[in-house]
């Protein structure tokens, strides 16, 4: 997309601050919230089941959850101070927190516990934004392009799980619900292959769309529950109780902060990359800063700690639709989600399988993207292949063997046991262990296609 000009000063504009017209901001936006749905009300369905919630209580938290990610990608978005690292990333409830929110909300004081540890937490992570922002000069190209990989890699199994109908379905696999999954993915290809300008920019909407509407006569969805969901659920302040605060609760949060502060500065880098927008230190503590703030308001609102959501990446990257304006009108339409119930059950009706076709699109499309920036990266007279090897590996351990860290404590399970926390912490080590402090000659490389290579 080329950059153009704005009427005001005439100088050229990003495609990240470019207002696109009303039309385009909510067909893309509306895309955009239909392809991180199911993940965002994971969280919620899985603490509350695991405590055994009423369903209303549930379905509270779902609501929360969904107003909470609206207003959390809209700071993210469009900035508030320095709250907001202003590039189009949507925010969603952290899966880092699920297992120690389980053990505090069954063991150790219930939701006022988690709560509390969330408001702390996400104090914490505001406060240590600015320090942590250092860290950007240990992301250079081998780091954030091995992120982005892992990213794309592990978000894959996801989509794969969706096609099937989803982990525990009764049907789960079921020819049909795979066929389903592949129809949406050849409604994508061909819209994005024959289809002109705006069309082809929304084939993931479309393909969610035909795919729904095929759904409905093989009775693989019902829109029943729309009529049974009330018209408005306005979410209250600490609507559970009022927070209580233990030593236990907060400690394990602290370390899922510092996780998520991990995952986040990836993802921020990555769609940096993928945007052509670099990200600077400021940037990213803006952006750390405002992860940190949304949690906050998460466990006064009865919700969850917050983090950018990578199937959302994906989507920037399959359609080159670059504009936060796009992501910013994506959180208005959750914050209407959250505040009408109703519009909410229509979103919800949409069949797994057919966001499964959708996500094998968009996240194989990240991944596409890391492979992209590593293409950049000089492989030769260094250990940079030793440094994405050995990453890329550590990051898909949990991705392909699910349950391989349960022995061990919770502080290790919350930091390896995901793929993308996992990856990057292990490819900024390695990359201190082989590319810091070592004094080598500079090995002679011609440039590829008039790129220079780097490290």
């Amino acid at each position: 997309m080329p950059f153009r000009t704005t009427r005001a000063t005439g100088s050229p504009a990003h495609p990240v601050d470019e207002v696109l017209p009303a039309g385009r901001l909510l067909a893309f936006g509306l895309q955009h919230v239909l392809a991180m749905y199911a993940g965002a009300v994971a969280v919620p369905l899985i603490v509350g089941g695991a405590m055994k919630l009423p369903a209303a209580d549930i379905a509270y938290l779902i609501n929360a959850d969904l107003l909470v990610c609206g207003i959390a990608t809209l700071i993210q978005c469009v900035g508030v101070w320095r709250f907001g690292v202003r590039l189009p990333l949507m925010q969603g409830c952290t899966f880092a927190a699920v297992s120690p929110m389980v053990l505090i909300g069954t063991q150790g004081g219930g939701l006022p516990a988690i709560y509390g540890a969330v408001i702390v937490a996400g104090l914490a992570m505001t406060l240590a934004a600015p320090w942590f922002s250092r860290l950007l000069r240990f992301f250079p190209p081998v780091v954030t392009g091995t992120v982005i990989l892992v990213i794309g890699l592990s978000l894959l199994p996801v989509a794969v799980n969706w096609a099937a109908g989803g982990v525990g379905a009764p049907d789960f696999a079921a020819p049909g619900n795979l066929a389903l999954a592949l129809g949406v993915l050849l409604v994508i290809l061909a819209a994005q292959r024959f289809l002109p300008g705006l069309w082809s920019r929304i084939a993931v909407l479309l393909g969610i769309v035909i795919g729904t509407l095929v759904a409905i006569p093989l009775g693989r969805t019902n829109f029943a529950a729309v009529g049974e969901a009330p018209l408005l659920g306005i979410s209250t302040p600490f609507h559970f109780g009022l927070p209580t605060f233990e030593v236990s609760a907060i400690t394990a949060m602290l370390i899922v902060m510092a996780v998520t502060m991990i995952e986040t500065s990836g993802s921020i880098v990555a769609i940096g990359e993928l945007v052509d927008k670099p990200v600077d230190r400021r940037t990213l503590a803006d952006g750390l800063r405002a992860d940190g703030a949304s949690t906050v308001l998460g466990g006064v609102l009865n919700t969850f700690p917050y983090t950018a959501f990578g199937q959302n990446i994906g989507l920037v990257a399959l359609t080159g639709v670059r504009s936060r304006w796009v992501v910013a009108t994506a959180g208005g339409i959750l914050v209407l989600l959250g505040l009408v119930p109703a519009l909410g059950a229509v979103v919800a009706a949409i069949p797994l399988p057919v966001l499964g076709g959708a996500g094998i699109a968009m996240f194989g499309t990240v991944a596409a993207g890391g492979v992209r920036t590593l293409s950049r990266v000089s492989f030769s007279g260094n250990h940079n292949l030793t440094v994405v090897a050995v990453s890329l590996g550590i990051g898909l351990i949990p991705v392909g063997v699910p349950g391989i860290y349960e022995a061990f404590p919770v502080w290790f399970k919350t930091v390896m046991q995901s793929g993308i926390s996992a990856g990057c912490l292990a490819a900024v080590l390695l990359n201190l262990l082989f590319n810091h402090g070592v004094r080598r000659e500079p090995a002679r490389e011609e440039a590829v296609d008039g790129v220079p290579p780097t490290g």
